[in-house]
């Protein structure tokens, strides 16, 4: 399995990107990083921003590539597709998608879900994968990155 045959199955659609796509996914991600350390949150409101920040970062990568996710299942398909983008390892899509379900379920179910550790383990997955979609950029599509 590859994007290409995602996008036969209708779960990606291609997708033109331009540089300043990917710096506004960025700075998106830079500012969700910054904003999940505001005093007074919640780790349920911590994760959640941090969440985003990964994956804003995920996006970014993915449109890179080529591609964008169809609109059903759309974070779970994105966070999937790092596998194929970062060619991350399995642990990393799998902490991220456990993270994906915990906010899910803290966002629109029940409170008190989310331990201060648990959000402080999304926060660092998020600056780690923050990282690796730049390098990733540099190598493999510099011409998006701005100046």
């Amino acid at each position: 399995m590859n994007l290409s045959d995602w996008a036969d199955r209708g779960w990606m659609v291609p997708h033109r990107t331009s540089p300043q796509e990917i710096a506004e996914l960025l700075a998106v991600a830079d500012r969700d990083l910054a904003d999940c350390r505001a005093e007074g949150l919640g780790a349920n409101w911590r994760l959640n921003i941090a969440y985003n920040a990964a994956l804003q970062a995920a996006t970014a990568a993915l449109a890179a590539a080529g591609y964008r996710p169809g609109r059903e299942a759309h974070h779970h398909r994105t966070i999937k597709s790092l596998a194929f983008t970062l060619r991350a390892d399995a642990a990393t899509v799998r902490t991220f998608d456990v993270f994906r379900k915990k906010r899910n379920v803290g966002t629109y179910e029940r409170i008190g879900t989310v331990s201060d550790h648990e959000a402080r383990e999304m926060e660092a997955l998020a600056h780690r994968l923050r990282r690796q979609v730049e390098t990733w950029l540099r190598k493999n599509h510099p011409e998006l990155l701005s100046a």
